[in-house]
This record gives C-alpha cells, sequence and structure tokens, in this order.
C-alpha cells in the first residue's frame, strides 16, 4: 500500500453508511482498515438489489479497502480479540451510541490504559452534554432536526422533505476524515492518542446555519434567519424551450457578461439592481423569477453556448442515467470495471482526487463476511486450532 497512511492501522467497529463511509477513505488513503463485524454482518450488506446475499450495491460502495472480521463481541473470547487489536492500532472508529459503548466496557478510558497511542473516534447522533444524548439517531432524522426539510418548503412552497441522498451521514463522514487525520499529526508528533466525539446533531447544524444563520449572526439580530438567495422559490434548474439548464450568473462580473452576451449591456449599466451582490440580494425574487421567464424563451443546447461564450458557469441537468454516462466522467476514467472475487464484475468510482505522490484509491475489493477473519487472527498471533475453536464456538466466522 503507496497512500499516504500506509502503515496506519484503523479498527472499525461501524455499520451502517456514515462511519463506513469515513473508515472507507481512510482505506482508500492506504490505512489497513480491519471491518469487526457481528456474526450478523453489518445490516447494509442486505440491501439490494443483490447478486449474492450480504453483498448489496449500498453495502459495495462503502466499504472498499478494508479487511472484514467477525467478532461477537457478546462473547468474552470475542472482546479479548478485539483488545488485542487495539493494542497494536491506531485509530479505533465506532458508531455504537456511548452507552452501548460503555456497556461493552469500552470507554476511552479503559482504551487508553490498553494503548495510549489510541485515538478513538465516535460518531453518533448527538453531544454527550445535552439532553438528546442518548437518542437515536439517523439520516433523515438529523436533515429534520437542522430544519433541511423546512428550507426545502420554504424554497418550493411545497411539504418539508429530506434531501434523497443520505448528506448527513456522507457529510459528517468526511467531518470525520479531517478529525482522524488532524489528529494523527498530533499523535506522530507527542506520541499520545485522544478521544473524539462527532455528533451528528451539532455538525450539520453548523453546516446549515453556516449559511441561513444570517442576520441572526449579529447581537442583537440584524434581520432574520435564512439566506435569501437560498430559499427563494425560483432558485433551481431554469426550464428551456426543450428541458432545463442549471446556471449560475452570481458575481458582477457575471451578469455584466450575461446580458453583453444578449446584446443588452445598456440594460445592465440603467438597472441598479444588478450592480453589486448586496442589491442582488434585496432583489433576488425579482431578478431569479425575470431570469426563469427568459430562459424559457430558448433551447437549452443554445443557452449553454451562450454561457460557455460569456464565461458563466452552468451545467445541463443530468438525471441518474445520464450522469452515468456522463462524457466528462467517461473520459476522465471515473467508472471502472473490476472483477470481485466472488460477486463477478462490478462498477467501482475512482478516488476523486489527485496527488502528485501518494495517490490514494481502492487497496482492497469490498470483503465478504468474515473474508479475512483467518488472515486477521493469524497476525494477531493465534494458532490454527485456536482459530478453528473460535469459528466452532460462533465468535468468528468464514464465508461459507
Amino acid at each position: 500500500m503507496s497512500g499516504p497512511l500506509a502503515g496506519t492501522r484503523v479498527v472499525d467497529l461501524s455499520t451502517m453508511l456514515m462511519a463506513p463511509y469515513a473508515t472507507q477513505i481512510l482505506g482508500d488513503m492506504g490505512a489497513d482498515v480491519i471491518k469487526v463485524e457481528a456474526p450478523a454482518g453489518d445490516p447494509v450488506r442486505g440491501i439490494g438489489p443483490l447478486k449474492n446475499p450480504g453483498m448489496g450495491p449500498i453495502f459495495l460502495n462503502v466499504n472498499r479497502s478494508k479487511r472484514s472480521l467477525v467478532l461477537d463481541l457478546k462473547n468474552p473470547a470475542g472482546m479479548e480479540v478485539l483488545h488485542g487489536l487495539l493494542q497494536t492500532a491506531d485509530v479505533f472508529v465506532y458508531n455504537v451510541r456511548p452507552q452501548a459503548m460503555e456497556r461493552l466496557g469500552l470507554t476511552f478510558e479503559r482504551l487508553t490504559a490498553l494503548n495510549p497511542r489510541l485515538i478513538t473516534l465516535g460518531l453518533f447522533g448527538y453531544g454527550q452534554d445535552g439532553p438528546y444524548a442518548k437518542k437515536p439517531a439517523f439520516d433523515d432524522l438529523i436533515q429534520g432536526a437542522v430544519a433541511i426539510p423546512w428550507l426545502a418548503h420554504q424554497a418550493t412552497g411545497q411539504e418539508p422533505a429530506y434531501t434523497p441522498t443520505a448528506i448527513v451521514d456522507r457529510g459528517v463522514a468526511l467531518w470525520a476524515v479531517g478529525q482522524v487525520n488532524a489528529a494523527l499529526v498530533h499523535q506522530l508528533k507527542t506520541g499520545q492518542g485522544q478521544h473524539i466525539q462527532v455528533p451528528m446533531f451539532e455538525m450539520m447544524a453548523s453546516f446549515v446555519l453556516g449559511d441561513h444563520l444570517s442576520g441572526h449572526s449579529f447581537d442583537p439580530p440584524l434581520g432574520p434567519l435564512g439566506y435569501p438567495r437560498m430559499i427563494n422559490r425560483d432558485r433551481k434548474p431554469y426550464r428551456t424551450q426543450d428541458g432545463y439548464v442549471c446556471a449560475m450568473i452570481y458575481t458582477d462580473g457575471h451578469w455584466k457578461s450575461f446580458f453583453q452576451a444578449l446584446g443588452r449591456p445598456e440594460e445592465f449599466e440603467r438597472d441598479a439592481r444588478y450592480h453589486s451582490m448586496t442589491s442582488r440580494t434585496q432583489h433576488i425574487a425579482d431578478i431569479y423569477r425575470e431570469l426563469g421567464e427568459l430562459l424559457r424563451t430558448q433551447t437549452t443546447a443554445h443557452w449553454l453556448a451562450l454561457f460557455e461564450r460569456a464565461d458563466i458557469p452552468a451545467m445541463p441537468l443530468h438525471t441518474p442515467d445520464t450522469l452515468r454516462e456522463d462524457p466528462h466522467l467517461q473520459a476522465v476514467g471515473f467508472f471502472n470495471a473490476y472483477e470481485h472475487p466472488s460477486q463477478g464484475a462490478l462498477v467501482d468510482m475512482a478516488y476523486p482526487s489527485t496527488w502528485s505522490q501518494t495517490q490514494p484509491g481502492g487497496t482492497r475489493h469490498p470483503p465478504t463476511l468474515g473474508e479475512h477473519s483467518i488472515e486477521v487472527l493469524k497476525e494477531a498471533g493465534y494458532s490454527d486450532p485456536h482459530i478453528a475453536e473460535l469459528i466452532r464456538a460462533g465468535i468468528t466466522r468464514i464465508p461459507q
């Protein structure tokens, strides 16, 4: 493994989407990620469509670059194995609620006694100093709790609706990767580990309110909450004569260039609404409505060509089907076919950043349940007879 985290060991006690996505990125960066699964496996394994049981597409897309070790942590022998792994690990990631971790005896105090260098990262719903501390959390719940569906209602006038992608799980995961890497720098400098908690609610509240705290950024407030441009009902893909176009006419230069491309430069000069970010924000509802009416008069191809000439950011509106065939993604090799040893031909997505020296990328295929149990246990010093006994007792398992 040659990625920037080569030589780093991560023990991953997580399921579902959020934390597994974070540990996949760490694995793509070269870390040796050991995914510890209960005998029943990560529940996301069962989300279809399925070619074989336990290997659904969402699991495949957040669990590459890992090894799967099955451990029954309700059995003392299984917990003993985990303790041994943590003694040699750099990072321990989990998304179990802190109350359950305490019942398992996996508190930071206990873990740091095992390994003072260990970084422990907990991803869960809510900070532990507030009244929501013990509540369970999922993506949809946190979306609602931080007002995303209500903002969608303000913007569309329709019933509040969740964003149709796991924006909380993936957003918190990306935040968590940054926390781990910073903690690894501290560990490298000092030899010390530390405990990091990333609560979904607080992280996403900062995410949303970074845009929408607005006038309440001041004390006393200078205006209401909400960024007018983002909650404007006409902030949406613009309908054209034959489809839709996504355009972002945003800066002073964009608007001036747009009116020049239309052959109407004098209109920009005499309409003060367009002259600054402040004035456009004040009149954004009228500006977006008028722009929407104008773009209906020509085809998508016409407007994309005009925006290209005017150097205005614009893109066609993709569907998932057309995104799969996007010419840019095809040209940069974003989708890659590969052969999985048990699932056959699969499609993988490339690591979405480019490094000059230590390029990250997938290091292992997504594992079947328990695929690496024997391998990891042997590395931990267990003999063949001992491993056979762990399998017989159901403390670990291997693929059937």
